[in-house]
């Protein structure tokens, strides 16, 4: 149970740091600061780099069945973040889930594909030890 906690709120923070970084490039009146192209790049890379700081601190506690552990981490914090999405962003930004989904949501994938990734290169560390 203490595994899927820790889990879930690793996830909510692959969802809310990006979030409220998010805040610092509108003006108050929802007026986007910068190109909406670098905005979107500038959001995949934090995003990237706090899933890859998370899982490495998950990672170290984990003993075995990597692949697996992987693939739960993976499917946990893709929906945790398209649910909050979802729920939040998608209502305050009045966007269309098709609009979502094209222009936000498919970047999710990154978050299984990391992973994943990270299950089968910690399954092969140890199988060469």
């Amino acid at each position: 149970m203490k595994k899927y906690i820790k889990l879930s709120l690793f996830g909510l923070l692959t969802w809310l740091i990006p979030f409220i970084v998010g805040f610092f490039f509108y003006t108050r009146e929802g007026v986007l600061l910068i190109s909406p192209l670098f905005f979107k790049s500038i959001m995949i890379a934090i995003s990237s780099l706090l899933a890859t700081i998370l899982l490495v601190q998950y990672f170290k506690k984990i003993t075995s069945n990597y692949v697996s552990e992987g693939i739960t981490i993976g499917l946990i914090w893709l929906a945790i973040n398209i649910l909050l999405d979802i729920i939040v962003l998608v209502p305050m930004a009045k966007m269309t889930f098709i609009n979502y989904f094209s222009n936000i949501g498919l970047s999710y994938v990154m978050i299984p594909a990391m992973s994943i990734a990270v299950g089968f290169v910690s399954e092969n560390a140890k199988t060469k030890k």
